[in-house]
């Protein structure tokens, strides 16, 4: 489990962006996969995020992870909720102690948020999909519904596959240029043709200053370039592997 500096000085917060080390999967899942959705072996999903849940010293019934679409949608959670009864969103948000709320990703972009003040935290799954789509903007709308403000809400993006490791092709580059045309800063040139490598923490960065987040921070690691500590979707479908492990991060407010 990696703690990010900013977010572990909160008096009151506990949190998490959880390796695939340290669990009980096999193979290609090797070895802390909590993807409900992946093929891998249910009770190992079930018991690596039992060892997810402790990791945040919650019970397990207390670790809310959403079925996630790619959506800009935000569930508020006040109570838990099953794992059979998970809304299909890409973000959840709570003022409840006790309460471990976060996402599962396989190179997007884990954001987990913060206002201690207000006793409010929130994670989100930023994919580019999301991340245009708005679901970081909704995320801290839906804290300050909670009593959070947005300048004082710390907010840390995760392991996050990086832009050497991120070619997309043309009709993906027009689509942001379309949205922005600042946005061509965050593509690189890459060597296929009309191809280009694409800055998506960059762009989750500067999504959250212009959300007006003052305290915005990233861990700077990769998914895809460090397979000892991460799964990659991408790395997975260059090598044409069956399936993927999904990795957690959390955060939940000190009961």
């Amino acid at each position: 489990m990696i703690e990010a500096p900013d977010l572990a000085a909160l008096t009151g917060i506990r949190h998490g962006f959880f390796t695939r080390n340290g669990g009980v999967s096999k193979g290609v899942y090797q070895s802390l996969n909590i993807g409900l959705g992946s093929d891998d072996d249910r009770e190992a999903v079930l018991e690596n995020r039992r060892r997810v849940a402790d990791g945040l010293d919650v019970a397990a019934d207390r670790l809310a992870l959403p079925y996630q679409i790619h959506s800009p949608d935000v569930a508020v959670l006040d109570a838990p909720w099953g794992a059979e009864e998970r809304p299909r969103v890409d973000a959840v948000v709570t003022a409840t102690p006790g309460i471990a709320v976060g996402v599962t990703t396989a190179d997007c972009g884990p954001v987990l948020f913060a206002d201690a003040d207000a006793g409010v935290v929130g994670a989100a799954h930023a994919g580019w999909k999301g991340a245009v789509g708005g679901v970081l903007d909704n995320t801290i709308a839906a804290m300050e519904g909670k009593g959070a403000r947005r300048e004082r809400i710390h907010a840390v993006l995760g392991p996050t596959i990086s832009v050497k490791n991120y070619e997309v092709g043309p009709e993906f580059v027009e689509r942001f240029l379309d949205e922005d045309a600042t946005n061509r800063r965050f593509f690189g040139d890459a060597e296929r043709d009309g191809h280009k490598y694409f800055d998506l923490p960059g762009y989750i960065m500067q999504r959250l200053e212009r959300c007006g987040v003052k305290k915005a921070a990233m861990l700077g690691l990769c998914t895809y370039a460090d397979e000892a500590r991460f799964y990659s979707y991408r790395r997975a479908t260059h090598r044409r592997e069956p399936d993927y492990g999904r990795l957690a991060s959390a955060i939940v407010l000190a009961g």
